[in-house]
């Protein structure tokens, strides 16, 4: 396990904010290389990794989804030194103020989010401080702020990963990184398993904002079938039991309008069969995941979505249990090693549920 972690503890600690994903598509790259038979990057950045599958051409395909994207913050301002900035991805301002990060400017500058006196602000005393009036300070003369830092250059959280236990590890944009740990799982199991199909594994771009790699890249790869794999809300203080899932207790499988019956009910046999934990996450209306996108390319794809429950989602200290991202890689191998070629002719929309 330490070798896996490794491996999601480097690409939680790289930049790539929502469009700018190259520095974590590079790594991811380096990886998928030693596992997949071809790489490559489609128009709008996403990266797809194709594992073959060893039945009769033409092989059916299955797509595995997971966005490589990460939040963080965007310069809007420079003034006297100090650094104005707005969101990328959707952040909990609260959570700002002491926060170191780094600047994407002219060259790379550590710096500290801090907030004025509440005597300065337009607040009551105690409020917290909206993200307008919030700034970064990375310690240089205005002149020298202004030559090296751009309205529009990028800011990410800088820090480091952690673990809390042996299977629990703490750090910023686990939201998605996880869920490309967990694909690397299941392309570890697959070097050892028989498939018919063929598998491509793709770390989305900009799921975060717009989506694109969840619309774009089963466009080009035109799957099959198609899984999508997300962080969901785990367990915390103040959380509601029925919107919220086990930390440690296995990976969720989505039910709802985003998820094909069928694929829903194939893999939770499976899970039953082989004695791996999971959970399952209700899932009403829109996921909230590239599941979103994929289901509705072309003529429409059956989708599936698994979750790896996170405690404190969107914020630099996201925490993930280890053994959820192992039981969803395995179950996901699991799963595909024991797909018929035929599997997708022989599925409807309406089997009951169970």
């Amino acid at each position: 396990m330490t070798d896996r972690k490794a491996f999601l503890k480097e690409i939680i600690s790289l930049p790539g904010l929502s469009a700018y994903e190259e520095p974590v598509r590079e790594a991811i790259q380096k990886k998928w290389k030693t596992l997949c038979y071809e790489i490559s990057t489609s128009p709008v950045g996403s990266l797809h990794g194709l594992k073959k599958g060893e039945g009769k051409e033409p092989r059916p395909r299955i797509l595995l989804a997971a966005h490589m994207d990460a939040i963080g913050m965007m310069v809007t301002t420079i003034e006297d030194g100090f650094i104005h900035f707005t969101e990328v991805g959707g952040l909990d301002h609260r959570l700002l103020p002491g926060q170191r990060i780094i600047v994407h400017g002219r060259q790379t500058l550590p710096g500290i989010i801090i907030q004025p006196p509440d005597r300065l602000l337009p607040i009551n005393p105690g409020e917290p401080v909206r993200m307008e009036h919030l700034i970064v300070d990375v310690g240089l003369e205005p002149a020298e702020v202004e030559k090296l830092v751009r309205t529009g250059d990028l800011i990410s959280f800088a820090q480091e990963p952690f673990e809390l236990s042996d299977d629990q590890l703490v750090g910023h944009t686990m939201d998605d990184r996880a869920a490309v740990a967990l694909v690397t799982e299941c392309l570890i199991e697959l070097q050892k398993r028989h498939h018919d199909w063929d598998v491509w594994a793709v770390a989305t771009v900009q799921e975060e904002e717009s989506m694109a790699g969840g619309y774009t890249s089963p466009f080009i790869i035109q799957p099959d079938l198609a899984i999508a794999i997300d962080v969901t809300f785990a367990k915390s203080p103040g959380s509601s039991d029925h919107r919220s899932y086990n930390l440690g207790k296995g990976p969720t499988l989505g039910w709802g309008p985003n998820v094909h019956p069928a694929i829903y009910r194939r893999m939770k046999e499976l899970a039953e069969k082989l004695e791996i934990p999971f959970q399952k996450e209700i899932m009403p209306k829109h996921s909230g995941t590239d599941a979103f996108a994929i289901q509705v390319v072309a003529e429409g794809i059956p989708t599936m979505v698994i979750g790896i429950p996170l405690r404190y989602m969107h914020s630099p200290v996201e925490l993930v249990d280890y053994k959820d991202i192992e039981r969803g890689g395995r179950l996901l191998a699991e799963f595909i090693s024991r797909l018929e070629p035929d599997f997708v002719k022989n599925i409807n929309w309406d089997e009951k549920h169970e």
